[in-house]
């Protein structure tokens, strides 16, 4: 039998490498998501959110499908699902896993509600959002962000979430009320036009303050509103109209 040339060998294993990446058995989705990325992501949310108490499954199972690793610039793609805040530009980052994960529980998610998001950074709490409720109004303050997150949230087919380019102080009044309310930046004080559009029953999870924040879910009643402190936690601060407040 004739032995096959070096030059030959290397040929063969170049067509190999090309079938397989073909065929896709290295499990590579339409949204660019691998196996070894979904075997990081199901470890993250066993270590870092399961084991820390949230038990929701409709969080669980976002948390579980949702590509972290996509919303993370390429440069900070290792740490995508370690649990951690990572930079995105603009001096904005992405929230730590089990943030996203307390923040969204804490409205008690259900598939009906729409849900309005103030700053959509990266996209990744809106996508998260998206899998546990109805709808999600999201609103951007900086353009290149929100254009991005847009774009990106469209290209892995979340069409449950709607982007806007404005101040979040303001709501969204044409698509109030909401039954939820969720910022991603931190307010001095909640805004009260986001109390305004919020629905009687509905609640509103921030963290308010400076520095070090606390991380309150207000529930708006016929008789007033109830505050609850659940945590704390360091966003980066509210811009636009809510800096004016601090």
């Amino acid at each position: 039998m004739r032995t096959p040339t070096g030059g030959l060998i290397r040929a063969l294993m170049a067509a190999v490498a090309v079938l397989v990446v073909s065929l896709g058995i290295f499990a590579l989705g339409a949204d660019g998501d691998d196996a070894v990325e979904r075997t990081r992501r199901l470890r993250m949310v066993a270590t870092q959110i399961e084991a820390r108490g949230i038990s929701d499954p409709a969080v669980l199972a976002a948390m579980r499908s949702v590509p972290r690793h996509r919303f993370v610039p390429e440069a900070f793609r290792a740490w995508a699902y370690d649990d951690r805040p990572l930079p995105i530009g603009h001096d904005q980052t992405i929230s730590q896993p089990f943030v996203v994960a307390l923040m969204t529980s804490s409205i008690h998610p259900t598939r009906g509600m729409k849900v309005l998001e103030v700053g959509t950074g990266s996209g990744y709490q809106a996508a998260v959002l998206a899998g546990c409720v109805g709808e999600v109004e999201s609103i951007e303050l900086v353009p290149e962000l929100g254009r991005r997150a847009d774009l990106l949230l469209k290209q892995l087919g979340y069409r449950n979430v709607h982007v806007r380019i404005g101040d979040g102080y303001d709501g969204w009044p044409e698509r109030a009320p909401f039954d939820a309310v969720v910022l991603t930046a931190a307010p001095g004080r909640v805004p009260k036009p986001l109390v305004d559009q919020l629905r009687v029953g509905g609640r509103l999870v921030a963290p308010i303050g400076r520095g070090v924040q606390n991380l309150v879910v207000l529930t708006k009643t016929e008789q007033g509103n109830v505050t609850e402190v659940i945590d704390t936690v360091q966003f980066v601060p509210m811009t636009g109209k809510a800096a004016k407040e601090r």
